[in-house]
């Protein structure tokens, strides 16, 4: 594969993946662009999305440090802020698997067909997006990371499944829910980072699955290439837009997405030039 095509790839993974405007979408629009074969997209998506967990666990270590410090105190009969950090992303994180599953298994081929279209990324680009504006924009600030029980994560649990329509962006659904119930936006990016990593981890392990029962699971020296990328990038973004977010809110975001919105409508019904290209 060519390295600018790996270079694309790993910074639309990188960059898009923690930002509330779909990594999904853009990975899908990439394809359309770059005409990738079905395999090496397999792959390359796999390599992209662990490079992008990589760089949310280096940037999260003090709560996965945390988190795992709880498993231990688990031998000692004790239940610390980590221990109950894992079981609301567990719980979190539920609804979105069994949903993953049921479309694996039993609505592979519609939800191809019918889902992951560029029509259905426009208007869901444009409509989640003014959905965050307005949720930012009305409900108060009072709640912080710590206040964060079993009601808030199983909405935004329930939120998140909402990411798997192409367009909608899992991190943009789930820091909607977090602001609807009055969380500051800084810690709802990063409990939206948090569920990040096992929604990461599903998404991965459904191709790498399906790789392997193709007989093709090698990796070659481009998979490495994308995924070390996919990590700079990640990184950088969740730095930036975790300190923008402690300074600003989200309408920079919302705009980008109505804007890419009309875009792909205006390429799909054939007016101007081929704005698919430019984007």
């Amino acid at each position: 594969m060519p390295i600018w095509h790996l270079v694309i790839l790993a910074a639309v993974q990188g960059i898009t993946e923690f930002l509330p405007v779909s990594s999904s979408a853009h990975l899908i629009l990439a394809g359309e662009m770059m005409g990738r074969a079905p395999e090496s997209g397999l792959v390359m998506d796999i390599a992209v999305h662990v490079g992008s967990l990589g760089a949310v666990v280096i940037y999260l270590w003090r709560d996965i440090l945390s988190i795992l410090s709880g498993l231990g105190a688990i031998f000692r009969l004790q239940v610390t802020r980590g221990l109950q950090l894992l079981g609301l992303m567990i719980l979190a994180t539920l609804p979105l698997v069994l949903a993953g599953l049921a479309i694996h298994e039993f609505f592979k081929v519609e939800y191809e067909l019918y889902i992951r279209t560029p029509w259905i990324i426009a208007w869901a680009s444009i409509g989640f997006g003014i959905l965050l504006y307005i949720v930012d924009k009305t409900f108060l600030t009072v709640n912080r990371m710590e206040h964060i029980g079993v009601v808030s994560a199983l909405v935004i649990g329930l939120f998140q499944v909402l990411a798997f329509i192409p367009g909608t962006s899992r991190s943009g659904i789930t820091m909607t829910a977090a602001r609807l119930m009055g969380y500051e936006r800084a810690d709802s990016a990063r409990f939206s980072m948090l569920l990040s990593i096992p929604a990461i981890l599903a998404s991965a392990a459904l191709p790498a699955k399906d790789l392997y029962e193709q007989g093709n699971a090698q990796v070659g020296m481009d998979a490495l290439i994308a995924g070390g990328l996919s990590f700079l990038f990640a990184l950088v973004a969740i730095i930036l837009m975790r300190a923008w977010l402690k300074r600003a809110s989200f309408p920079i975001f919302v705009v980008y997405r109505i804007i890419l919105g009309i875009l792909i409508i205006v390429w799909l019904v054939g007016w101007g030039p081929d704005i698919l290209t430019m984007l």
